[in-house]
Formats: C-alpha cells, structure tokens, sequence
C-alpha cells in the first residue's frame, strides 16, 4: 500500500530542503564536482557513441579524456591569455574611446553639451565613472573569478571527477532507477526521460551553438582587423543562448568600436555587421534547428530568472544548476497541468469542456 500523499509530500520536502542546505552550506566545496558531473553529463552521448563503435566503456572515456586534455592544454596556452589580455586592454581603453565618442557627438551636435543638458550631465557622469572605476573592474573581474574558482583545485578534482562519473555514468544511472518508489517509478521514468530531453536539447545543443557562433565571431572579427574582436566575440558566443541578445550586445559592441577605428572606411564597417547579419543567419537557419531543435521548454524568460534567482541566493553554483532545475520544474510544471486538465477538479461532474 503507498505511503499518503500528505506524507509523501513531508519525505519529498525533507530530501529538496537538504538539497538547497547543501548548495547553501558547501557551494564552494561542491563546485568542482558539478562542474565534473556537468561535464560527464555532456560527453556521455560521445562515450555512448564510441562504444557503438566498438570500443569498451573503458576506453571510449579515455579517448574523451585525451582529446579533451589536448583542447584544454591548447585553451590554456592559446586563447584564454588572449581572451585576459584583451579584456585589460577594453577596460583600460574604455575612458579614451568614451572621451572620442564625446569629442565627436560634441563636435556635431554642440547643443546636447548644453552646461544645462540632462545629457551633458549623464555624460559627464558616465565619463567620471568610466575613468574612476575601469581600471578596479578589469582587476576586480580577474580577482574575483580567481577566488570562485580555485585554479589548482578545478585542474586537479574536475577532470578526475569528470572521468570517473563518465565511465561509471550507466551503472550510476541503473542503481539510481533501482531506488525509486515502486508504485512511481514508472511516472518517474517518464518525468526523468522528459528531463534529460530538454536537457540534452538546450544543454549539449546550446552550449554546441555558442562555441560555434563565438569561435566564428571572434575568428571573422579577428580576421575584419577589429581590435578587442577576440574578446567581442567569445562575449557575443557566450550569450548566444538568449535569442538575439548575443548577436545584439556583440554586434553593438563591435560596430561601435568599428566606427572609431575605421570611421570613413565604410566597407570595413559594413564589413563588421555582415559578420553578426551572417552569425544570426547561421544560428536561425543552421546550428539551432539542427544542435538545439525547435522545442526544448525553456523560455529564455524563465532562463533569465532562474539564472538571476539562483544566482542570487546560491552564488556561481546557483547559476551553475539553475539550467536543469529550470528544465526540472518545467516538466514538472507541464505535468502538474497534464493532471489538472484531466481531473475533475478542471473538467466538473459533466466531464464537458465548457464550449
């Protein structure tokens, strides 16, 4: 005989509580090992795949782990100093471009430096806070993202964590589904598979779609001779996964700096937006119906606040699971619905739909 819903529900409320008391309590701790998990998570399609190929599971991880230390070792040594430098060098740029981009509106429209002007005082006030604050963000960013994630610790516990999650990820998975409540377990099943879809369709579809478009930007970029393009475009890439907002942001960046740098060089300007007018063309048409497909449940909305509430309340681990317990209460939520429509409660005594 099943356990009451009322205590059920006590059980369930109990094991969340514990949950968030632990992201609360040992964020910091845990870290490393979601990143790992996170990563186990993505390659296991890989691993699956490789085994179909003929290898065994052993294996199949060890020729992940291989190429994925060869890409990290070329990361490491290749892109992310040029990524850091670049981000020095827009931070610490960023007072004289704002001193050119006043020069210039003052230049053509003297009336807006009014000593009256509400826009002559926002200016004036950005102006201040630019050149009093660039260079404390620059250092504060590289600071901060050096205390959160520890380097030595992430090199040494992720990728082992990463490996052994990998290779053991269908055992895990099996003595998992072997715990669940037997009268549930088939509703269970079908939450989970509901889950890892949405999952596998925004996660290992999306984060696919942002190293794409962001190697693409910061390549095109590069090659357009457009100073800061690495950093612009690994930005436009990293946010590609709300609609529009990566081309958006990315592309105001760029065409901004463009017309200072190559102001009364229209081709080259014209240039830079035809990379980003090519960037949305490529995600629309190609990577995101193809890597992401046309339905996966997560609104960017929802994203948004999930990201921004979890975020908040747990700090960089928050944000770290708020991508899957969004998807998690999305299929829970559409569920929850599923039930009501069919119950009496939505459909009354008549059973009718109340046209």
């Amino acid at each position: 005989m099943a356990l009451p819903v009322r205590q059920q529900a006590k059980y369930w409320g109990i094991a969340l509580a514990i949950i968030f008391a632990a992201l609360w309590f040992l964020g910091d701790v845990i870290l490393p090992f979601l990143v790992g998990g996170a990563l186990a998570y993505f390659l296991d399609p890989v691993a699956d795949r490789l085994e179909r190929m003929g290898l065994s599971r052993t294996a199949a991880t060890s020729v992940i782990s291989i190429a994925a230390l060869l890409a990290f070792t070329l990361l490491a040594l290749l892109v992310v100093p040029m990524l850091v430098r670049q981000l020095v060098q827009l931070v610490n740029a960023a007072p004289t471009i704002f001193g050119e981009l006043q020069g210039f509106l003052q230049e053509r429209f003297p009336q807006l430096f009014d000593s009256q002007s509400v826009v002559y005082e926002t200016l004036q006030s950005i102006g201040q806070t630019i050149k009093s604050q660039g260079g404390r963000l620059a250092s504060g960013l590289l600071t901060s993202a050096l205390s959160v994630i520890n380097a030595i610790v992430f090199l040494v516990v992720v990728p082992v964590v990463a490996f052994y999650l990998l290779l053991d990820w269908d055992r895990m998975v099996a003595t998992v589904d072997s715990w669940m409540p037997r009268d549930h377990a088939g509703v269970v099943r079908q939450l989970a598979r509901e889950i890892d879809t949405v999952l596998a369709g925004f996660v290992r579809g999306q984060v696919s779609v942002c190293l794409i478009l962001g190697t693409f930007y910061s390549v095109a970029l590069m090659i357009a001779g457009l100073d800061f393009g690495l950093i612009i475009g690994a930005i436009a890439g990293v946010i590609t996964f709300i609609p529009y907002v990566g081309a958006l942001v990315g592309g105001s960046l760029a065409i901004g700096l463009a017309f200072f740098q190559f102001w009364g060089e229209w081709w080259q300007i014209g240039a830079v937006a035809a990379i980003f007018a090519a960037g949305q063309f490529l995600e629309g048409n190609v990577l995101t119906p193809r890597l992401v497909g046309q339905s996966v449940g997560l609104h960017p909305v929802w994203l948004l606040f999930a990201l921004s509430a979890f975020g908040s309340v747990f700090g960089f681990v928050g944000m770290l699971v708020a991508v899957p317990v969004a998807a998690s209460i999305g299929v829970l939520a559409r569920f929850g619905i599923g039930r009501y429509l069919d119950s009496r409660l939505y459909r009354g005594l008549s059973g009718g739909d109340g046209a």
